[in-house]
């Protein structure tokens, strides 16, 4: 009888360039009844290594500004330029691989409040001097007067560039649009609610539905407009004011607002009768938020000296950034790559901080990136675990923070005691439902 066997070379079962022979694995779990603690085992030394190799802060900006920085912008074109605008009226666009300024000029008289991109690549910048300024950095110099200039009645607080026509809008004590392609210097537009008259404080376009506007104001409101029909949607009233509103990238009928009373808020413009999230660990008022490019996280910069992450599906941060010699955070961002997250403080510096703080920048081998991807999928997998939780969620912060938190959470449960106080002696038919952690903020909306 004669019989055939399959032959295969050795070298098809060897890796390119090595000499060792790949054994088979047998993956039947009653082969492996140490498995799992075996698995936990290393995932908890994943995650202390992680909190180990935590280091955040890069560096700050070459000598940064003499006065706070109160304002920032990325030029969505590139991702090496960003601006920064501070309250001596002073604007730089800084150059991020080499952290140096590649543009400086006094623009304003007073404190720079907002500034902007515009599609061809030329940066806006409004200030308390009741003026808009056109800048190009990139084919001028510092001595250069503005490319054109726009003079309002009142102060202006906030600029935003359409997404798809070459307009901007600014915000003061109403909302102006402005066409960069005509060369009057008077608004094509005015908005504003008609009962209002407050200063309004951010606005931002939304990057899907280009006409639609939101705003925030001083009266506590959050307000929503369209540009086709020039008037206002909706409008929501807090219970305290707003700093800033930031729509989502990947999800534009998503958005963000800063609140004054420690909390950031996320709604859906097509249902704001409830809030989808309440992001709430700051100490102070809030001033500014942004989500990140991915669109899954967002960074908030605050009064209290610290910038915290968050992720737009859970209430509690993800890390928390300060130092030393941070003073209050006026403006906070993502870099366009979504690895990076700038800063701008009081104390007039714009510090570079890792997205992830145990991150690294440099190259890679395979092993190591196959090393990393498995120590963060069982991270992931053991997560639910009280000791990994436990180290995951552990940050040391500033004695000051830390004592601020703890009055701030004695506080509110001496405020939801009164509250179940009162309604265990009230009686049933003067009862009011409760009301949800996410609705409790609204006190109005029109229409």
């Amino acid at each position: 009888m004669k019989i055939k066997a399959l032959s295969r070379p050795t070298a098809s079962q060897q890796a390119p360039g090595s000499a060792t022979v790949r054994q088979s694995r047998n993956l039947d779990p009653a082969q492996h009844p140490f498995e799992r603690a075996r698995e936990y085992t290393r995932a908890l030394n994943a995650v202390k290594m992680e909190r180990m190799f935590a280091a955040p802060f890069l560096g700050q900006m070459g000598d940064g500004h003499v006065d706070g920085v109160y304002s920032m912008a990325k030029d969505p074109g590139s991702l090496e330029r960003f601006a920064s605008g501070s309250g001596d009226g002073v604007v730089k666009v800084w150059d991020l691989p080499t952290r140096n300024e590649v543009f400086q000029t006094q623009a304003h008289e007073g404190i720079v409040k907002g500034m902007c991109w515009t599609q061809d690549r030329k940066l806006l910048s409004c200030a308390s001097d009741k003026t808009i300024k056109l800048w190009d950095p990139y084919h001028s110099t510092s001595e250069a007067p503005p490319a054109a200039s726009w003079l309002g009645s009142s102060a202006f607080t906030s600029v935003s560039q359409h997404y798809t026509q070459p307009a901007f809008a600014a915000a003061s004590s109403q909302i102006s649009i402005y066409d960069l392609s005509r060369s009057s210097s008077s608004p094509s537009q005015t908005l504003h609610w008609p009962t209002s008259v407050d200063t309004i404080t951010s606005l931002a376009f939304n990057p899907s539905e280009t006409s639609v506007l939101g705003s925030t104001a001083l009266d506590r409101s959050v307000i929503l407009y369209d540009l086709r029909t020039s008037s206002p949607v909706h409008k929501m009233v807090l219970k305290l004011a707003s700093n800033k509103i930031c729509f989502n990238m990947m999800e534009p009928m998503n958005f963000a607002v800063a609140n004054e009373d420690h909390n950031v808020y996320l709604f859906d413009m097509r249902k704001t009768d409830r809030a989808l999230n309440v992001l709430k660990d700051h100490v102070a008022a809030v001033m500014d938020v942004e989500f990140s490019p991915t669109g899954e996280e967002l960074v908030t910069a605050s009064y209290d000296r610290t910038v915290r992450l968050w992720s737009r599906s859970k209430g509690a941060s993800l890390d928390i950034y300060f130092g030393k010699r941070q003073q209050r955070v006026f403006s906070a961002m993502f870099t366009p790559d979504n690895s990076y997250v700038l800063s701008g403080s009081d104390d007039g510096n714009v510090r570079l901080w890792r997205a992830k703080a145990s991150d690294r920048s440099g190259i890679k081998s395979a092993r190591q990136r196959s090393k990393l991807e498995y120590d963060q999928a069982l991270i992931k997998r053991y997560s639910h675990m009280p000791e990994i939780r436990r180290i995951k969620r552990q940050r040391h912060v500033p004695k000051s923070i830390k004592k601020a938190g703890e009055i701030k959470r004695e506080e509110l449960a001496a405020i939801k005691r009164r509250e179940e106080n009162v309604r265990k002696h009230t009686s049933k038919k003067d009862l009011k439902p409760r009301q949800s952690e996410r609705e409790k903020m609204i006190l109005a909306r029109e229409q």
